[in-house]
């Protein structure tokens, strides 16, 4: 779904400008459906750029379309073209990168219409203003290793440590290939058997040093690893938590889950590679010198063949990239199904399903096999290639120093003494080019991480923002209008004029779909408007901190969330210290005692997915529960006691008349019980006020208020 923006930003960088993606996400009116052409036309306006939509000819395409432009792909996709060349289209594809097609293949994929035998497909064409090269370069540290490494400032006096034992190590191991030429040129050569033993003594008491800062190395790693880890995924979410509802709408459930799992790669290169190749460099320097005094030709051979097997290993580093933003992809597709599997599988069994699903979740893994299968086909390829350059350099060494020993320029000792070396030199190589491999997975977690992070948040930092509750505490609602998916999408709320009194009970009815729900998300600040305002008293909405207005009002939701906890804790959400009369007092008003009471562990009873399961009725008393235990000064309840029986809703809307008295309440229902007695009744239509009055004036009117509780008033037609 993030095509179009993705199109556009590799447009603009082909100008020579870097835009944020997230910034096009927003300008072009980004939802789980993706972008239309419009939203990506709109969002090439914003940065700069002059954009036209149009339905071209091939013919036209190939000569008159100025390149590179936007393509619509398969009907369902867009895509770059930037070339074409000698009967070749040259495609910038953001689910597969750089890809070549020949004229009938494109035609295949672009072609939309045929009219009277002519083909015709959809572009966008964008060509760049002076204004666009006026704008600043995207700037964001989040998604560079800079962002990454102010997590290892904390941990400065652990990481000297660490240093220190990588010198250490460093020495010990430099004093390795000595012994070893003195063993063979001294021991063995004058048969002193005591000098031998000498040697031996003192290896092994370097393997036990060696062996002892490794096991206290690993235990400061893992320290520090666990602790950054940590530290990186609570940032995740503390992000997360600040981000305004509308984010989660356009996003996955597979997708922020993956990204988690992403931390899990950043941390092992910020830790264990980071830390590790500073030991891989320093050993390679210090090798260096010691077989440079042994032979310049060998260390030449030996910085030949490394500066050969790196470059090898750099040219698969571009496909890995591209294969790695594949695997993603598909991980994250596999857990937003494996999530619906579990949650789902009352449906998927009542109504015979099981065989689709299973399939679907085959095909994920189809997909994932292929990727794997072409990851390991890489790997193949360039350990193949690796292993050749490495034993032909070891080779030619080999030769160099037995050669060496032959004309008397080396002992038998030294020649030891430089394969312990080479050998020790192989070892932090390999560490390096594994570096670069987790370097560059990390850099790509990075990124998916700055898309979070340089996420606007829901409070703009640096905004002065109100925390006090004005004297007239009446909603006031004017020309209000909103769209989910921007300015072209369709109006869910048009030109709301409307104002709830204070210490009143406002009752909003109307059929599905007609913007009920969405009208209480926004009073609860879920949403900003497209247009329009809405005040409390006099003050906007939106100049109050929104954390600190979610205090004050209190929401039963349709799709209200129980939490795998305590009935006390799902009760006193959030609460340090529990009031038991407070919360005994929320139970009975919600009619939940008799439940409660004959539970065996009364209000300790786990309940929620991993606890004791409850009806739609239950739930709905728990969420009841839970707004009066908050005591907030607005009350909203949006369809609140739909799934309660009629003896449990009696009850307890004779309970909830007493706990609305001094409160504004907001109700939205269907049933006539629950909004009877409001002081007014709003009736919507399509997003649009139909209808306003209380319920004797609008039942007399017989208009669209009477139609939708007729039935209920046992009247007739």
């Amino acid at each position: 779904m993030d095509c179009g923006p993705t199109c556009l930003r590799m447009i603009a960088k082909f100008y020579g400008k870097s835009i944020p993606l997230d910034y096009l996400r927003e300008q072009s009116h980004i939802s789980r459906e993706g972008v239309s052409l419009l939203g990506i036309s709109d969002a090439a306006e914003a940065i700069g750029m002059r954009s036209m939509g149009t339905k071209v000819t091939f013919e036209q395409l190939v000569k008159d379309v100025p390149k590179p432009c936007v393509v619509h792909w398969d009907q369902n996709h867009f895509v770059v073209l930037y070339q074409v060349k000698k009967g070749q289209f040259y495609v910038a594809d953001p689910a597969f990168g750089l890809v070549k097609y020949s004229a009938e293949e494109f035609k295949k994929h672009w072609l939309a219409t045929s009219k009277d035998g002519v083909g015709k497909g959809i572009c966008l064409l964008l060509q760049p203003t002076p204004e666009f090269y006026e704008r600043e370069d995207e700037k964001s540290d989040h998604g560079g290793f800079r962002f990454l490494f102010r997590y290892l400032r904390p941990h400065r006096r652990l990481m000297a440590q660490l240093v220190i034992s990588f010198i250490a190590g460093s020495i010990i191991l430099l004093i390795f290939p000595f012994l070893t030429q003195s063993l063979v040129d001294v021991g063995i050569n004058n048969q002193d058997i005591s000098f031998i033993y000498l040697v031996l003594i003192a290896q092994l008491v370097l393997f036990i040093a060696q062996t002892s800062i490794e096991f206290i190395r690993s235990w400061i790693l893992l320290h520090i690893s666990t602790r950054i880890n940590i530290s990186i995924i609570s940032d995740f979410l503390i992000k997360l938590m600040k981000l305004p509802i509308g984010f989660f709408d356009t996003k996955m459930i597979g997708d922020l889950m993956q990204r988690i799992q992403d931390h899990r790669r950043i941390e092992r290169f910020l830790t264990t590679q980071t830390l590790g190749v500073l030991f891989s460099v320093v050993s390679l320097s210090v090798f260096a010198i010691v077989l440079a005094i042994y032979s310049w030709t060998i260390l030449l051979i030996f910085v030949l063949g490394s500066v050969i097997y790196i470059f090898w290993v750099w040219l698969f580093m571009k496909r890995r990239r591209q294969l790695d933003y594949k695997k993603f992809s598909q991980l994250s597709d596999n857990q937003s199904m494996l999530i619906q599997l579990i949650t789902g599988m009352q449906e998927i069994k009542l109504n015979n399903f099981e065989k689709q699903k299973r399939w679907e979740w085959e095909r994920i893994q189809a997909r994932l096999f292929r990727v794997n299968v072409q990851n390991l086909s890489i790997d193949q390829y360039q350990q193949a290639g690796s292993v050749f350059v490495n034993q032909t350099k070891n080779i030619l060494i080999t030769v160099v120093a037995a050669m060496a020993v032959l004309n008397g320029d080396m002992t038998l000792g030294m020649m030891l003494a430089v394969q312990f070396i080479i050998g020790q030199m192989n070892s932090p190589l390999n560490e390096l080019i594994n570096f670069m491999h987790l370097a560059q997975e990390a850099k790509i977690s990075l990124e998916r991480l700055g898309e979070i992070h340089n996420q606007n948040e829901e409070e703009e930092k640096g905004k002065p923002l109100l925390n006090s509750m004005p004297v007239d505490k009446s909603l006031h609602i004017e020309n209000l209008v909103f769209q989910y998916e921007g300015p072209h999408s369709p109006k869910v709320l048009d030109n709301i004029k409307l104002d709830i009194p204070e210490k009143k009970i406002t009752a909003i009815v109307g059929t599905s779909g007609s913007g009920k729900t969405t009208l209480v998300k926004m009073l609860l600040g879920f949403y900003p408007p497209a247009s329009g305002k809405i005040r409390v008293g006099e003050t906007d909405l939106q100049n109050f901190s929104q954390q600190w207005w979610r205090t004050k009002v209190g929401a039963v939701m349709q799709d209200g969330f129980i939490f795998s906890d305590t009935i006390t804790s799902n009760i006193a959400v959030g609460v340090e210290r529990l009031d038991k009369e407070r919360l005994i007092f929320a139970a009975k008003t919600a009619n939940l005692m008799d439940m409660i009471e004959r539970l065996p562990l009364g209000f300790a009873t786990k309940i929620g997915q991993d606890g004791h399961g409850l009806s739609q009725g239950q739930k709905q008393r728990i969420l009841i529960a839970r707004v009066i235990y908050k005591n907030p000064e607005y009350l909203f309840f949006d369809e609140a006691t739909n799934a309660l029986d009629a003896n449990n809703e009696k009850v307890i809307m004779e309970n909830l008349n007493r706990v609305y008295e001094g409160k504004t309440v907001i109700v939205v229902a269907h049933r006539l019980s629950t909004v009877k007695n409001a002081d007014q009744i709003v009736v919507l239509d399509q997003g649009v006020i139909v209808e306003l009055g209380n319920h004797d004036e609008l039942t007399a009117k017989r208009g669209a208020y009477y139609n939708l509780v007729k039935n209920q008033l046992e009247l007739g037609s």
